[in-house]
């Protein structure tokens, strides 16, 4: 199933307490369970005023439905076509 990279636009959210996050995250995963295993969150990064999001999911449309029905923002949906590291240059 394809990878994508979802960037969200979260003011302050640097400044969130892990009980803010953790409810953040609480519902992620109940939107999650409610659609099934047709969609997966792998893991997000958190930067002061932005969350990247990485997921599996069959289309970006499905992200997008995940986000609306959360109410999360989701600005950018980006298939992942390739993943690089320090070994891709040996």
């Amino acid at each position: 199933m394809p990878k994508f990279v979802i960037e969200r636009n979260v003011p302050g959210l640097g400044d969130l307490s892990a009980d803010q996050l953790k409810a953040m995250s609480q519902t992620s995963c109940g939107v999650l369970q409610s659609m099934g295993p047709k969609i997966q969150w792998l893991e997000s990064f958190v930067t002061p005023n932005k969350m990247y999001c990485v997921y599996i999911a069959p289309d970006a449309e499905t992200i997008r439905q995940h986000a609306r029905v959360g109410g999360f923002p989701a600005e950018s949906v980006e298939p992942v076509l390739q993943m690089i590291g320090p070994t891709t240059a040996e």
